[in-house]
């Protein structure tokens, strides 16, 4: 087995973190990082991710107990802040022994962090900005994602090079900080691990792997695009605190701005409140979401995918991506 000494050297702190042979985390893909592919990428030494998005405590339950049948490996769970439900999926995290949970989607309400310590797993928090990070790490992080706009899904508006700058001089040397959002090949994960970063999050290049159950024509869609494909959605009133999602241009892309007008329609008449209308607007992309993994209509569907989706040529095996990827960073680290 080829141990990467020089990738590996610059990994271990987020590999002892992780309990994984890599640092590399898959992102949590709603539909996508299900069971067979968060197990896949456990199973070749990275760290897979479940996404819990929008289930049901009843249905993350089965999705960690079907993952725990394909692995012994360690995996985390992607929880979004907003669920309704939030607690009451951390207690199913508890219950099986999750290792690491994510928080994604907005600050950690209250008493959340403490929750998940309190179940004996590390958190993992997503910092769109040094002065949030430093309040995340405060409050009980004991890691952090920076991902740049360039990634696929909900982003933030600072690209990935800028917030790496920005953030792992101040905070890398005593804090574990992730980097995410357009990672594509292993020559940029050399790059931040240079910098300072224990390790890297990559969602679209594992989005078309063998193991994933994404739809045929979801990953065609995939091959066929190119990084300007990979577009972010419009917001279109203020008072609706939408964050803007990357995903390749379809109708779904138009339909998401009709649908941002129904709700807008439906705060002016004082039908909703602001919370509703945010979770509208979040169960909007989970059922577009749904229609392109699952059912195939990419057309219709939501098709997330981050800028590096120029570099999803075709199908391979989840291992295959990571010894590609690992692979590279060596060499890169290897040439300096």
């Amino acid at each position: 087995m080829n141990s990467y000494s020089k990738s590996a050297t610059l990994m271990q702190r987020g590999c002892d973190f992780l309990g994984s042979q890599y640092a590399i985390l898959c992102g949590a893909m709603s539909w996508v990082s299900e069971r067979n592919l968060v197990s896949a990428i456990s199973n070749a030494g990275g760290f897979g991710v479940i996404a819990c998005g929008a289930m049901t405590p009843d249905l993350l339950d089965g999705e960690i107990a079907g993952t725990k049948s394909l692995t012994d490996k360690p995996f985390g769970v992607n929880l979004i802040t907003m669920h309704p439900q939030l607690f009451d999926l951390i207690d199913v995290c508890t219950q099986h022994g999750v290792g690491h949970v994510v928080l994604a989607g907005g600050i950690p309400p209250k008493g959340s962090v403490e929750a998940i310590k309190a179940g004996g797993a590390k958190v993992i928090c997503f910092a769109p900005t040094l002065a949030l990070a430093k309040k995340l790490l405060r409050s009980g992080a004991d890691a952090l994602v920076i991902e740049g706009m360039e990634a696929g899904g909900h982003i933030g508006p600072v690209s990935t090079s800028v917030l790496a700058q920005e953030m792992l001089p101040e905070l890398a040397a005593e804090h574990l900080v992730f980097v995410a959002g357009g990672i594509g090949r292993g020559e940029a994960i050399a790059g931040y691990l240079e910098m300072g970063a224990c390790g890297v999050q990559l969602g679209t290049r594992f989005a078309c792997a063998t193991e994933s159950i994404a739809h045929p024509d979801f990953k065609k869609a995939f091959f066929r695009a190119n990084s300007r494909d990979a577009i972010t959605s419009v917001q279109l009133d203020p008072r609706l605190p939408v964050i803007p999602v990357r995903a390749l241009r379809n109708k779904g892309t138009e339909a998401f701005t009709a649908k941002q007008r129904e709700v807008m329609g439906s705060l002016d008449r004082e039908e909703v409140a602001m919370a509703e209308a945010q979770l509208q607007i979040e169960h909007y992309w989970a059922g577009a979401l749904r229609r392109a993994v699952i059912d195939g209509d990419v057309e219709n569907g939501s098709l997330m995918a981050g800028q590096s989706v120029g570099m999803v040529k075709a199908e391979e095996p989840v291992a295959d991506i990571i010894a590609q990827l690992m692979q590279e960073c060596e060499s890169a680290l290897t040439r300096r």
